[in-house]
């Protein structure tokens, strides 16, 4: 063994400088090969760290605590505590509906398969109808992953804008993808149903009663009136086995327009309501 600094090799456990490789070493990437093609892989995953923002009133913030460090036992650990509710996530059939299934018993089928990410560019308060869905392009078929870019991932952060003004599909847009048979839905929002068709103006009493109110200033309409049920595309497709997923995001925009293969597994946590997952989108290049 080469003699080196002895804080050198306590640092690297005992090896030597040239037995390790470079930081660049470990983000170089490298080429990806499908069935003889090579592939581009476009992340749609919004970031995930100590700064994600958690729904509104609903959910404690996320905690992130250091059990082990570099300086005092050579090796980083972090302990996490976090709802699976927050960043890019699919939603078990279990978290909105009793007796159905949790996010392990899903097969693993229904999170992987072509789709198609379509542009449906909505304001504040926008719903997404089935008639936005039959004009998009790609048009959407049968057994397809369909992600919606509305653009609305450019307020994700700790932003009520981002997550009480979000635009969101409904009970009529949920009858859609159920007769049409997709297999699963992503969306761009904070959530996939219309958050005023959440438990921020909906329930007893609501998590945010200052947007009824403000709902009723802006419209002159009781938020009831115009948003009757709570959370219908949540059940609806779920108890369909059309999963959910939402805080789409990260290169969105890069493959709007497209058909693609549409990737998204979550963990495989027994009994689970919800999961965290690592969504991307892969195209021949």
């Amino acid at each position: 063994m080469r003699k080196e600094n002895i804080l050198d090799l306590y640092t690297h456990g005992m090896l030597n400088n040239e037995d390790l490789g470079k930081p660049e070493d470990a983000l170089r990437q490298p080429a990806v090969r499908l069935w003889g093609a090579n592939v581009e892989i476009i992340d749609l995953t919004q970031p995930f760290s100590g700064k994600t923002p958690t729904w509104p009133y609903a959910a404690e913030n996320i905690q992130i605590i250091r059990l082990r460090s570099h300086a005092k036992d050579r090796v980083l650990a972090q302990k996490i505590c976090h709802t699976m509710h927050m960043a890019t996530h699919i939603d078990a059939p279990l978290h909105v509906e009793e007796n159905y299934p949790s996010i392990d018993e899903i097969p693993l089928n229904r999170f992987i398969g072509e789709g198609v990410v379509v542009s449906v560019p909505k304001g504040d308060w926008g719903v997404i109808t089935p008639e936005d869905l039959e004009k998009v392009e790609p048009s959407i078929e049968e057994g397809d992953i369909v992600i919606i870019n509305s653009g609305w991932h450019r307020y994700f952060g700790d932003r009520i804008k981002y997550f009480c003004y979000a635009p969101g599909l409904y009970k009529e847009a949920a009858q859609w993808f159920v007769k049409k048979g997709v297999k699963g839905v992503g969306v761009d929002q904070p959530a996939i149903d219309h958050p005023l068709g959440t438990r921020l103006a909906q329930g007893y009493p609501p998590l945010a009663p200052w947007l009824v109110e403000e709902y009723k200033r802006a419209t002159g309409r009781d938020v009831r009136e115009d948003f009757h049920y709570w959370e219908p595309c949540h059940r609806i497709l779920y108890t369909h086995g059309i999963f959910g997923c939402e805080n789409v995001g990260g290169d969105i925009d890069k493959i709007t327009g497209k058909r693609c293969l549409i990737i998204g597994f979550p963990l495989k946590w027994i009994g689970g309501d919800a999961s965290i997952v690592r969504m991307v989108a892969v195209v021949k290049k």
